[in-house]
C-alpha cells in the first residue's frame, strides 16, 4: 500500500479526523541553554507530548537538543500546530523560571512551523529530525530524548512498567509538571519514569512513510542535508523574501496546494492560502496583497477570518 501523507487519525479528544503533517522546531535559544542537565531534557520531552495532547496533535517523532528541539506532528488545522508551539515555549518559560530563576528566557525565541506538503518533505524531515543526535557526538540509536527509539521495533515496548493514566495527581503534577488531565493518554513510563517513546509517538505514521522498510529509513537519515534541512525549515520562514522572490514562494505553494497559479485561484483558495502563508512567512498584508493580487482590506479579512 502506497504512503499516505494526509490521513485519518484519532484525536486527543476523541474525534475522528483528517490530519496533515507539521514540522515543529523551537530554535533562537543563542546565550540561554533550554536543557541543562538530564532532568531538564525530561521534562521538555514530556511538556512536549502534554502540549501536543491538550492542543488535538500527535507526534510523530522528535528529539530535544541542550538548546533546540524539533517535532513532527499530525495535526487537523495549522492553528493546532502553533497553538502546540506556544503552549510548549510557555511551559519550558515556566519551567526555566521555576528552577533557575531565570525570566523571560524563551521572549527571543521563534517557533517555525511549516506544512509537510509533499511526500519528499515529510520523508526527509522525519529522518533530519532524529539526525540531530549526531551534532552531540553520539550514535543516533544512543540518543535518549529521541523518538528515534520507538521506530521499527513493532509496536511493542519491552520497559513500560506504568501507565501515565493511572498515576496519582501528585505524581502527574511532579513528573509532568502540569495539571493537565492524561486518564486517557496510552504513554507508558520505563523504571526511569522516563517517556517510552513507541507509546506515546505515531510510529506507524513513520512507518508507513518509508514503507515499512528501516533500512530505507535509515538510508534517508544517512544521506538527508542538514543544511539544505535547515534552510528550508527555518530559515526561509524567518528572513524576509523581497517581492520577486515571494511571488516565487507563492506560486510553488498555489501550484503544490491546488496545481494552480496564484492568479487561477478563486476566493475560497486564496482564503485557504493566504493565512498559512502570513503565519508561516516573514511577510506583510502590503506584500502578500501585491502578489496575489487583491486589495488589502481582502487579505485582512481572510486572515482574521481563519
Amino acid at each position: 500500500m502506497s504512503f499516505q501523507r494526509i490521513v485519518t487519525r484519532t484525536l486527543p479528544d476523541g474525534i475522528v479526523t483528517k490530519v496533515y503533517p507539521f514540522h515543529i522546531s523551537l530554535e533562537g535559544l543563542e546565550k540561554n541553554l533550554l536543557c541543562r542537565d538530564e532532568d531538564d531534557y525530561d521534562v521538555v520531552e514530556k511538556l512536549l507530548f502534554v502540549s501536543a495532547w491538550e492542543t488535538n496533535c500527535l507526534v510523530v517523532i522528535h528529539i530535544v537538543m541542550s538548546n533546540h528541539g524539533h517535532a513532527c506532528v499530525l495535526a487537523p488545522a495549522w492553528e493546532n500546530a502553533y497553538k502546540l508551539s506556544e503552549t510548549l515555549k510557555k511551559r519550558c518559560s515556566m519551567h526555566i523560571a521555576n528552577k533557575y530563576n531565570e525570566h523571560n528566557v524563551l521572549t527571543r525565541t521563534s517557533a517555525c512551523i511549516q506544512l509537510l506538503d509533499t511526500d519528499w518533505y515529510v520523508r526527509n524531515v522525519l529522518a533530519y529530525i532524529p539526525r540531530n543526535a549526531k551534532d552531540t557526538g553520539q550514535r543516533i540509536e544512543d540518543y535518549p530524548w529521541s523518538g528515534y527509539r520507538g521506530m521499527f521495533i513493532g509496536g511493542k515496548s519491552d520497559n513500560g512498567i506504568r501507565r501515565v493514566a493511572s498515576l496519582t495527581r501528585r505524581e502527574k503534577e511532579a513528573l509532568f509538571h502540569t495539571h493537565a488531565n492524561l486518564d486517557k493518554t496510552p504513554w507508558l513510563l520505563d523504571r526511569n519514569d522516563r517517556l517510552v517513546p513507541v507509546t506515546c509517538c505515531d510510529w506507524e505514521y513513520l512507518e508507513s512513510a518509508f514503507n515499512h522498510d528501516e533500512t530505507f529509513f535509515l538510508k534517508t537519515i544517512g544521506t538527508v542535508n542538514p543544511a539544505e534541512m535547515e534552510q528550508k525549515l527555518i530559515h526561509n520562514l524567518r528572513d524576509r523574501q523581497p517581492d520577486p522572490t515571494f511571488l516565487l514562494t507563492v506560486s510553488d505553494l498555489s501550484e503544490r496546494w491546488f496545481r494552480k497559479t496564484p492568479a487561477e485561484l478563486t476566493l475560497e483558495q486564496k482564503s485557504r492560502l493566504i493565512p498559512y502563508i502570513y503565519r508561516s512567512y516573514r511577510t506583510t498584508v502590503s506584500q502578500l496583497a501585491r502578489c496575489m493580487k487583491e486589495n488589502a482590506e481582502t487579505i485582512e479579512r481572510m486572515i482574521r477570518k481563519r
